[in-house]
């Protein structure tokens, strides 16, 4: 896919990604790195927790939903990376088996007044699962160039 830079989005564009299935292993071992909670780490007591089994972590889910669109290309060489992330909200468990995917849709794209090469791009994320549930949702603001940079600048020369 082509890369898109900031003047080439516009609100209310949507893009959408292949998917990805977690399984018991993957989350577990998330969990023992990142978030070791029991109803994330170990099958018999998250069979007891609130969610009646285990759960995949909200931040794996949240890494995996951005990870998704980033190899999707369309930012590959327009990125600068971003000032942070808006409105998290964890909206269902995931859990082993899940196969998840993610659809993206600009918000608003907004070009910077100091710095006229770059400019912020505010994209929500939303990870939906095989049965179509919205699991988590979350705004980037995306630090992007405007435009492709030249390869080389030409040469002036003062005489």
């Amino acid at each position: 896919m082509d890369t898109r830079y900031l003047d080439d989005l516009q609100p209310g564009q949507r893009f959408a990604t292949g998917g990805i299935t977690l399984t018991e292993s993957q989350i577990i071992d998330f969990a023992w790195r990142y978030d070791p909670q029991p109803f994330h780490l170990d099958v018999n007591a998250a069979a007891e927790s609130p969610y009646g089994g285990l759960i995949a972590s909200g931040f794996q889910s949240l890494a995996l939903c951005f990870r998704l669109f980033m190899q999707s290309g369309i930012l590959a060489e327009s990125s600068l990376g971003s000032p942070g992330i808006d409105e998290l909200r964890w909206l269902a468990p995931v859990r082993p088996g899940d196969t998840l995917h993610s659809e993206i849709e600009v918000l608003e794209v907004r070009p910077s007044a100091s710095k006229p090469d770059r400019g912020i791009a505010r994209l929500k994320y939303q990870a939906i699962n095989q049965r179509g549930e919205t699991t988590l949702s979350f705004i980037i603001n995306h630090l992007l160039w405007r435009q492709r940079k030249l390869e080389s600048e030409p040469v002036v020369c003062a005489e």
